[in-house]
């Protein structure tokens, strides 16, 4: 181990300042001065100790100062750009290998002899120069015969211990694997009858914090486990027999363009846990979507056909906070629960004394390319493998194509921590560590680096394993702006690869998109080009846009919650909080509604759109909280929703801000028109489960780890879940006092009508976007010349949006429809709205859809006059018309 601290001296060796970037390069923040002398200092197998004179306990290799560094090192380490470089000797270089297996720090040294300085070295870089590796990791295959690699460039020595089963008492048979010491690599060949054997790696390794120690180990390319990943299996994913009857043959549902794609999050957990007409042994598991008479599987497929093309599952692969022995994780006392006072803090305390072991999202990944064992129903060996694949099979037989959830940003642990896994095997390697050698949490656990290239490598292996033998449709990347861009430009380059007749997917057809939140350690690209919103315009990966969300529901997630917005009644219907007077709620509100327009059109950088101020502006002339509020260069980059699994649902949102006097039918509506928005955009609509239903958490705003509870949903529309009790404290606690007389009021609980007629207003909406390709135009070009705005400027009607989409183009992209008319009324009454253009457009007609609807409101209420060009849009309502000729031509640019 390294001692650490002299003190009065910048000399600490428990901190890791400086940088090996490259076999013969180190980085340091120190003086660069001819007369001092600095060096490396390394012990085989001592530690090293920091005295007044230097470091002691280990040789030393002088170093020289580098008047040039290698222009691609620079590159890659350019946060690092004024820290002296500073030079190891050739001669010296054959020991790098040998020094990077144990302690080492660098010291520098004044003219008279004295200690200046002294730390400890962060290595990723010289790793990633001497070892980087392409070839096998984990299990591979020749015929019937196994071979198992681990990358750890730095272990002294590496062991495999076999088990013939996963039974714990079962004995190891302990064999030493063999390094290649070119590329760091330690490989076992074995024996047709190991297939099927389970494995860890014993792993001789210095770990800074720890000093030499022998970690027994998983391995980080598992691809099946024993329970609770206690250790791996040895299998071939292409084995006939981990594949359900008909797996070869899979076709996939047709999907042309990003563009058609519509999104729908959703907990493999929350689908089923809570389904009556599920069998209870197949409750919460991957096989309950198999059950093609189920509740959940009857409504999946009712929203199939109204227009959603992919399921996005929250994180599906082996994480670490659920405990897999179903016998084990204790039953929610139902009721117990049923019978508590609606505003109670019961049920919270009542679920938390539980323990959190039973139920969560599963952003704590383990390992990243096996699923999760908790939602098999055995999670011993392969069977979740099969069963992994029967759910994508029966949802592709649905008409609907599959979402992994990753989140290749973080680990659950590091450290020597049972729970990790990479920094076990290379200590130091895999995560992102700050100027003192720490690991980063800025994601809320140990950060991953994939700027290293082993890491980034092993994102996408894992990725392309998903695509390859699970045959998965898409990817959304949990944090993606803590990935550089050029990992997620190298995965979609990759993904476009793959062919049917070569891999069994068709990989243009993959779609990736993620959070392109800049925030942490890589904000501002601080550790290089990072993989954010404004980063990704133009690769044609989307990001969500917070844009829309934030213009449409009101306020950011960590403001206030009661922040009124657009459909939650900002100015038109304002609540009791203070937020300005009449003024600047109006100002506020024509503002935000620019967002909205962007938001409707792509949320193009190149959309020109009269502002709320009379200016006509791109979209990234249009400011968002100091940042340009166009920001995409093709609609697909746009993911653009209202709601998802992090914060509040889109209704307990409406809950929170709408005001005191609204009834639960007008509450209703405003989440109903929140939907709208989202399915009527330009760009890739997503939508949370349940939103469709008015689902509740009960105002919770992170239900992460707030078991079946809080967190169940009812197919059936028969039981709405607000007021099952005062959410966990943990998040909510600071905000019961509002929640508590919304969550005791039984008028604001919706009834089953309410349900239904919110769900029917949903799939009504899917059905439009579903009947024209204007709804979903391809490219920036085509939204530029077909989709306008009416009612803009200073003057506009506050709370109504008036678009226009005209299929105006050189060739017609749909023969039976040319002009469309959209109305967003974000106001508790009806409004009047004449556009004199339309004058005399007399096959405008309201869109069959809606014509035949079960919301009476629109049905009969909403109306236009070819006379004057006069529109009657009913209160909280989004109407469509629809016309068989374009009304208006493109804009003068686009001729």
């Amino acid at each position: 181990m390294l001692e650490p601290t002299v003190a009065a001296l910048d000399a600490n060796l428990a901190r890791a300042r400086a940088h090996w970037v490259s076999a013969d390069t180190i980085l340091w923040d120190v003086p660069a001065a001819p007369e001092y002398a600095y060096e490396l200092v390394y012990s085989v197998g001592h530690a090293l100790e920091l005295e007044a004179d230097g470091i002691a306990g280990g040789t030393a290799l002088s170093l020289t100062l580098a008047l040039d560094v290698a222009a691609a090192t620079r590159e890659q380490f350019s946060y690092l750009a004024t820290y002296t470089a500073l030079r190891l000797s050739q001669d010296d270089l054959p020991q790098v290998p040998a020094i990077l297996r144990g302690p080492m720090a660098v010291q520098a040294r004044d003219g008279q002899g004295y200690l200046l300085a002294a730390t400890a070295l962060q290595i990723p870089g010289v790793l990633d120069d001497l070892f980087t590796y392409d070839g096998p990791l984990g299990v591979s295959w020749a015929g019937d015969t196994p071979t198992i690699s681990v990358w750890a460039p730095t272990a002294r020595a590496v062991s495999l211990h076999r088990f013939a089963d996963s039974a714990p008492a079962t004995q190891a048979e302990i064999q030493p694997m063999g390094r290649d010491d070119a590329v760091g690599v330690w490989s076992i060949t074995g024996e047709p009858g190991w297939r099927g054997q389970y494995y860890l790696f014993e792993v001789e390794v210095y770990a800074p914090a720890a000093g030499v120690v022998h970690n027994l180990v998983t391995d980080p390319y598992s691809l099946s486990l024993s329970t609770n990943s206690a250790r791996s299996q040895i299998v071939d994913l292409a084995d006939p027999d981990l594949a359900p009857a008909g797996w070869g043959q899979l076709a996939k549902p047709p999907i042309e363009a990003p563009e058609d794609i519509v999104l729908y999050e959703l907990h493999v957990r929350d689908f089923s846990s809570f389904d009556q007409s599920v069998p209870e042994a197949l409750r919460g598991t991957f096989m309950a979507f198999t059950l093609a008479e189920s509740a959940g599987v009857a409504h999946l497929r009712e929203l199939a056909e109204a227009g959603v093309t992919h399921i996005h599952l929250l994180p599906a692969f082996d994480f670490a906070t659920v405990d897999e022995e179903r016998a084990r994780r204790a039953p929610l006392p139902l009721d117990q629960l049923a019978t508590l006072a609606p505003d109670s803090p019961e049920q919270q305390a009542l679920v938390k004394s539980m323990g959190g072991d039973s139920f969560n999202w599963g952003y704590d990944p383990l390992h990243y390319t096996v699923p999760e064992g908790s939602y098999s129903t055995d999670p011993d060996g392969p069977t979740r493998i099969v069963e992994f694949r029967h759910m994508v099979q029966a949802l592709s037989g649905l008409g609907l194509r599959v979402v992994l959830d990753v989140v290749y940003n973080h680990t659950h642990a590091s450290g020597q921590s049972p729970a990790s896994v990479l920094d076990r095997i290379v200590p130091g390697y895999y995560h992102r560590l700050d100027a003192d050698g720490a690991v980063t949490n800025s994601t809320c656990c140990a950060n991953t680096a994939t700027e290293h290239a082993m890491m980034e490598r092993l994102m996408l292996d894992s990725v392309l394993t998903w695509a390859r033998a699970y045959k998965v449709d898409g990817f959304r990347f949990d944090l993606m702006g803590h990935h550089m861009a050029r990992n997620m430009l190298k995965l979609r380059a990759a993904l476009d690869g793959l062919t049917l007749e070569r891999d069994g997917v068709d990989g243009p057809r993959i779609w990736v998109y993620g959070e392109g939140w800049d925030f942490g350690e890589v904000a501002g690209n601080a550790r290089g080009t990072n993989a954010t919103q404004r980063n990704m315009a133009g690769s044609g990966i989307g990001t969500f846009s917070d844009r829309l969300r934030d213009a449409a529901r009101g306020g950011a997630p960590f403001d206030d919650p009661r922040l009124q917005g657009f459909i939650t009644g900002l100015y038109t219907d304002p609540s009791e909080l203070d937020q300005g007077d009449a003024a600047t709620q109006r100002h506020r509100l024509l503002r935000e509604t620019d967002w909205l327009k962007l938001g409707l059109a792509g949320n193009l950088a190149s959309y020109r759109l009269l502002s709320h101020e009379g200016y006509e502006l791109r979209g990234d002339q249009i400011d968002y909280h100091g940042a340009p509020a166009g920001y995409t260069h093709d609609p697909q980059e746009q993911i653009v929703y209202v709601s998802a699994h992090d914060n509040e649902t889109l209704f307990d949102a409406v809950q929170l801000k709408a005001p005191r006097g609204a009834d639960v039918t007008e509450r209703a509506r405003m989440a109903m028109l929140g939907l709208s928005l989202t399915a009527l955009s330009q760009g890739v609509p997503f939508f949370h489960a349940g939103d469709e239903l008015l689902r509740s958490k009960s105002l919770d705003r992170n239900s992460y780890s707030s078991s079946d509870w809080f967190n169940r949903i009812d197919w059936s529309g028969h039981e709405h879940t607000f007021g099952s009790g005062l959410p966990p404290a943990g998040d909510n606690q600071a905000h019961w006092p509002i929640m508590r007389p919304l969550l005791a009021d039984p008028s604001l609980r919706p009834t089953p009508a309410l349900m239904a007629l919110t769900y029917a207003h949903a799939r009504d909406m899917l059905r439009i976007r579903k009947s024209t390709p204007l709804f979903r135009l391809r490219d920036a070009d085509q939204v530029r010349r077909m989709v306008r705005f009416f009612n803009g400027g200073p003057d506009q009607v506050p709370g109504l949006i008036v678009m226009s989409i005209s299929d105006n183009g050189p060739a017609r992209l749909d023969p039976q429809i040319g002009q469309v008319v959209v109305l967003f009324n974000s106001a508790g009454r009806p409004v009047e709205w004449a556009e004199p253009a339309l004058a005399g457009a007399s096959e405008l007609s309201l869109h069959p859809v809606q014509a035949a609807s079960l919301d009476e409101r629109v049905r009969r209420e909403a109306s236009f006059s070819d006379s004057a060009g006069l529109f009657v849009i009913p209160a909280r309502a989004a109407v469509v018309f629809i016309g068989p000729a374009p009304l208006f031509a493109a804009p003068t640019e686009m001729d």
